[in-house]
């Protein structure tokens, strides 16, 4: 393995992107009343929303399926067959592929137990507001029994997944991946391989309800213990300044996600904290990596010790298609032997740029390619400071299959992260004035568990009270300031934004501790989106908002 002196990281900017000094913001969320000023709001079912949705460049193909939400027992390998829900009997739910301008039909069919209302959010897609499967904000909640059919044009091409809004139901088994194809796709490449990546808790140490009441119990009166690793203010995080990489070597920072061990089960003061995970903790994340003890990590929907196995020829070009599906852990991703050439982002390009490894955040992907070596490669999806990871494996010729626990030494060379990649040139926005800034304060505590956006936990029950307002045509700035201690990726229903000046388009951007991350938007889809952390059990705890077109 390459000492750690000799690595080539590069981390510049991943908590600070974009155009300097913080604007003044004009039209801030934290000063509005929750009556958009006494305006209406376009609401899903809005004659502006038929008449943007006509705007989009169809086939006139439709790519019809019904997707059936159930209770299953499935096989994760190596012996492991939690109870969990899942699409079709299956998880991850099989892949739906289509072209861009289809129509895609798509009929849900509610069979979960107890009553349990649920939906689907095509995660990345920018499409009809009344289709975006956010009950009660867009549609009212599927009800066990029966069904709903979404039907909507997808007219980007990428990379996306499908997963529920209803409760952590996300942490579940019920997603997939949604691939929209590019007819005529730039890119040259032999085979494509989707790699979905998940933290698994469900029907083998308790179920996402019960990690969720855990957390919300916070941290405030576990008697005695030693708080001090929860107070990540104080730690190091990566600095934004490219002089001083040089300085990165000695820093063992980079090995945190394979040093930090997460403790026993937390029982200070009488409380068992089955599920709180305690000391993860990761320089790329900026200190505190995650609050949940997941006992797998998987990719395809297979343990480590049980991979699931990608076979090719050696000499052959790859597109990886990488989705993070999880909901509390980032993973930093190698392919042992290879290096990795990133091509788009949350479904746009990019420029191209080469790479060891990448930080993949909850709700965020990436394509890449690779020329496929001969042998046996571990692909490794080190769970970021947790101390774990899940495992696949390309198989060009012959050898054992790796360990569980590999360790590639590509995992601690050059790491690249969103901040560092810039839109081709093709989807990069056109210059324009900014005709309003939202500043979206990221606040809350372990202690207290109380995620929220500008203060205000968001309301399901009142989805309207508190919008961030915006007007359809304006170009839009939101500036993300976190003041937590904690990393969260931050993700926008129905657009894409730009990272900064001529950074990736995205919907779901990593915005670490104490940084300020300022993106961009064009206002082109109208109706109520939510903006929201993609950590499942922060954004259920209320970090989430409302941007809204005034009507």
């Amino acid at each position: 393995m390459n000492s750690i002196n000799r690595r080539s990281v590069l981390l510049a900017g991943l908590g600070v992107a974009g155009v300097g000094a913080l604007a003044a913001c004009s039209g801030s969320a934290s000063g509005s009343s929750g009556s958009a000023g006494g305006n209406a709001l376009v609401s899903p079912t809005a004659s502006a929303v038929a008449a943007a949705e006509k705007q989009r460049r169809g086939t006139g193909r439709q790519r019809k399926l019904t997707l059936t939400a159930a209770p299953a027992m499935i096989d994760l390998g190596g012996g492991v067959m939690p109870r969990t829900w899942a699409f079709d009997g299956r998880t991850p739910g099989k892949e739906v592929r289509l072209s861009v301008g289809d129509t895609l039909v798509a009929e849900l069919s509610n069979q979960l137990p107890n009553k349990t209302t649920t939906s689907i959010h095509w995660h990345g897609i920018a499409l009809r507001n009344d289709m975006d499967g956010v009950p009660p904000a867009t549609q009212t909640a599927v009800r066990a029994g029966s069904n709903f059919t979404y039907r909507f044009i997808a007219d980007a091409p990428g990379t996306y997944f499908f997963h529920p809004h209803v409760g952590v139901q996300l942490d579940r088994g019920l997603y997939a991946p949604l691939i929209v194809e590019d007819p005529k796709e730039p890119l040259a490449y032999d085979d494509e391989w989707v790699v979905l990546l998940d933290d698994w808790v469900d029907g083998v140490t308790g179920t996402p309800d019960e990690v969720f009441a855990d957390l919300k119990r916070g941290m405030g009166d576990m008697g005695g213990m030693d708080m001090s690793g929860m107070d990540m203010d104080s730690s190091p995080s990566p600095s934004s300044s490219s002089d001083s990489m040089g300085n990165m070597g000695d820093m063992g920072g980079m090995s945190m996600g394979d040093s930090a061990s997460p403790s026993a089960s937390a029982s200070s003061g009488g409380m068992s904290q089955r599920f709180m995970l305690m000391g993860a903790t990761s320089k790329l994340l900026g200190g505190d990596a995650g609050d949940v003890k997941y006992p797998h990590h998987l990719v395809n929907g297979r343990v480590a010790a049980d991979p699931d196995v990608y076979t090719g020829k050696p000499g052959k070009r790859v597109r990886l298609r990488i989705i993070n599906a999880g909901s509390d852990t980032a993973y930093r991703v190698a392919l042992g032997g290879h290096k990795l050439t990133i091509t788009h982002t949350d479904g746009f390009p990019v420029e191209h740029q080469e790479v060891d490894a990448l930080l993949v955040g909850m709700g965020e992907r990436y394509d890449v390619l690779v020329t496929l070596g001969d042998g046996v490669f571990p692909l490794v999806a080190l769970a970021e400071g947790k101390n774990a990871n899940g495992l696949a494996v390309v198989r060009t010729g012959s050898g054992s299959i790796p360990k569980a626990t590999v360790r590639p030494k590509e995992l601690d060379g050059m790491i690249m992260t969103a901040s560092q990649l810039r839109a081709a040139d093709g989807v990069r926005l056109k210059s324009a004035k900014t005709d309003i800034t939202h500043q979206i304060k990221l606040t809350g505590t372990m202690m207290k568990y109380n995620w929220a956006i500008n203060g205000t936990p968001f309301d399901m029950n009142r989805p309207e009270a508190h919008p961030i307002v915006i007007e359809e045509g304006q170009r839009v700035r939101l500036d993300f300031v976190n003041t937590t201690d904690m990393w969260h990726p931050m993700h926008l229903h129905g657009h894409t934004y730009q990272i900064g000046d001529s950074g990736p388009r995205k919907d779901t951007a990593i915005v670490l501790p104490k940084k300020t991350v300022s993106v961009f938007l064009d206002a082109d889809n109208p109706g109520q989106w939510m903006l929201h952390c993609h950590n499942a059990y922060h954004g259920e705890a209320g970090m989430m908002a409302n941007v809204a077109y005034r009507a």
